[in-house]
Order: structure tokens, then sequence, then C-alpha cells
């Protein structure tokens, strides 16, 4: 098996883009700050999260996206991580740049931990917008999860866009210290769906790194930069350990 050479940069996802070749990005997945109006911290880390309204936020994106869209394959895919706040938004945005009909999936992560409102139903869940580059050609191998009912089981079936992967708690082993950290076995199973094996997956806000560790596992190529020098340390640091 050839070996995996891995790409990160402390780096605007800005910066980045005009290093990668013309169509070499066979996925792009993506987790921005979410714009919540504060700093996301976890121990000593901690990254700014707030831009003065939302159509500012969403200016910060679409710039990012328009740019870096020339870079991926006509096979390609791109995730986008967002939560309540923008993702109707992030969703018009993507129906623009690439057309309505390059929608695939809405995907929702159901992860259960947090906190609940006497005022609304409790939020348990994020977003995940699936987009293709070309709606007859891209890459998708459906994952496997295991069946749930009587008639099935021990066996088992393709999974449904939602996606019930627990979050990390605060005694998880593969926790970091790093705020917004997504599990390892959510990135897995994305990029092992909407990637193939050899292939190149780009992740501009890694955080922590969860997502190039989890391509570097599977056998692709992964590319990634932040902003935070703290969360390029620690992305290196996991990337290091990895095997």
């Amino acid at each position: 098996m050839t070996a995996v050479i891995e790409h990160i940069t402390h780096a605007d996802w800005l910066d980045i883009v005009p290093t990668l070749g013309d169509e070499s990005i066979d996925l792009l997945y993506v987790d921005p700050p979410f714009n919540t109006g504060k700093s996301q911290s976890a121990g000593t880390h901690t990254y700014a999260d707030s831009w003065a309204t939302t159509d500012d936020w969403l200016a910060w994106f679409r710039e990012r996206l328009v740019v870096t869209l020339p870079k991926m394959k006509p096979t390609a895919n791109l995730l986008i991580h967002t939560d309540w706040r923008t993702t109707h938004h992030v969703r018009l945005l993507l129906d623009q740049l690439l057309g309505e009909d390059h929608f695939v999936n809405h995907l929702i992560w159901s992860y259960g931990l947090g906190g609940s409102s006497p005022r609304r139903f409790a939020r348990k869940h994020d977003d995940i917008l699936f987009y293709c580059i070309n709606p007859k050609e891209y890459y998708f191998e459906p994952p496997m999860v295991p069946a749930t009912s009587n008639r099935m089981k021990g066996q088992l079936k393709k999974a449904t866009d939602i996606l019930d992967i627990p979050s990390l708690n605060n005694m998880s082993n593969e926790r970091v210290g790093y705020p917004t950290q997504k599990p390892l076995a959510l990135l897995k199973m994305l990029i092992n769906a909407c990637s193939p094996t050899g292939g190149t997956v780009l992740d501009p806000c890694c955080g922590s790194g969860t997502t190039l560790v989890a391509a570097k596992d599977l056998g692709r190529t992964p590319i990634g930069c932040d902003q935070n020098k703290d969360a390029i340390k620690i992305a290196r640091t996991r990337l290091a350990a990895s095997p």
C-alpha cells in the first residue's frame, strides 16, 4: 500500500486554495465556525466565532466556496457541516453556486448530548449538506450499519440520512481538549461514503484534525489548514500518532 502523505498548513482557507491543482480534490468537508456569537473554548484552547450579521458570515463563506469549486474533480462531493443558525442560508447558497440538481442529501447528525431549554425542543443535532459537482458521475458508496429490526437481526443495511453517532463525552479517550471536536466515527463514515480510496480530502477549517486523521486512516490524502495555531499543533500531533 502506498504511504499516505498528509499536508497541513497554518493558514486561512483562502491562502491554501491557490496551492491546489485544478480538479484535484475528491471531497471537500468543512465544519466552519457556526457564527454562534461567542468564543468557543475547551480547556486552554479557544477560537473566535462571531460575525456582525449572518450576511457577513455568509459573505465570508461564499468567497471561500467560490474559489474552491474549480479545485474539485467532476466526481467530487461537498459536505458542509452546519447547524440551525445557517443551514438554510448555506443550502440556498449552494443551490445558487452549483444548481439545485446538485443537492444529494440533507444529513442529520443526531448526537444526543448537550443541554435543554424550557422554552423550546432540545437541540440535539447538526446538519451536513451533501452536494456533488456533477450529478451524473459523483462518487458514492452507501455506508452499511447494523439493522435494528427483528426481521433483519444480525444483518447490515444501508445507512439513512439520520446519522446516529454519539458526540464525544468528557471522558472519551479520543478527546484532545479542542472545542467542537467531532468523533472519528462520524468522519470515517462520511469519507468512506463520499470519496474513493486513494482520493484527496480537503478540510480548510480543520480544527483539531479529526477529518485529516480519518482520511489518513482510510487511505486518502488529507489536506487541511486552520488559522488557529493551537489547532494545527494538535492536528499534527494526532496525524503523527496515526499509523
